[in-house]
């Protein structure tokens, strides 16, 4: 695993950083945590300028949380819980989960984009509330943008404090990938295979209370 996204960067360069970081917003198929100290360490070889992964890694994550902010803004809250509930299965997002970003967003605003851009598990849910509150565009991007440098800045930074000892590093992060990826298709799947609607679990509920 570290090869090969190593031996990707070094091959698509900023663009690769791009793309990668704005899927990693719109649907992680390798989190943030693994791309940019991983671009880190082609930064400290030369192959790649400090300056543009950053800017790169950070237009990228921009990017990827711009969907979610245009879908809150047009389709409105109640119309995206439906869209959410209706596709909560393979989606990322629940109804709940954009209840639960929106009274966050209200309690903290401007803040809570500021500083939900370093939070992982938050990173994207928070681009939902902002397009539901009717944030300005140009805040959000302003807000985003400072977050996001940020956050793919410490991470940049690790990796490319540890290229000294990446060979090391890399018999230690292989493994470790390969189990955050293993882990997050298990829990997907575990998520497809058992999800259930609210009211089919509730009225399975009052099927067995009759019973």
């Amino acid at each position: 695993m570290f090869e090969f996204i190593t031996e990707f960067l070094e091959k698509s360069g900023y663009l690769g950083v791009f793309a990668l970081m704005a899927l990693e917003n719109i649907f992680p198929p390798i989190p943030s945590e693994m791309i940019m100290p991983f671009a880190g360490f082609v930064v400290a070889r030369g192959d790649l300028n400090l300056v543009g992964v950053l800017l790169a890694g950070t237009a990228g994550s921009v990017a990827g949380a711009l969907p979610w902010y245009y879908a809150a803004h047009v389709y409105g809250c109640e119309r995206l819980k439906r869209i959410a509930g209706r596709h909560a299965r393979w989606l990322t997002v629940s109804p709940d989960d954009i209840d639960t970003a929106l009274a966050a967003f209200k309690k903290h605003g401007r803040k809570a984009v500021l500083f939900g851009r370093l939070i992982p598990a938050v990173r994207t849910l928070i681009s939902i509330p902002a397009g539901l509150g009717n944030m300005s565009l140009g805040q959000f991007l302003l807000y985003s943008s400072i977050g996001s440098l940020a956050w793919t800045g410490l991470l940049t930074a690790a990796g490319f404090l540890l290229e000294n000892n990446y060979k090391d590093v890399a018999k230690y992060v292989d493994p470790v990938s390969k189990a955050v990826l293993g882990g997050m298709l298990a829990w997907y799947l575990y998520r497809v295979i058992t999800y259930r609607k609210p009211a089919e679990t509730d009225s399975r509920k009052k099927e067995h209370e009759t019973q």
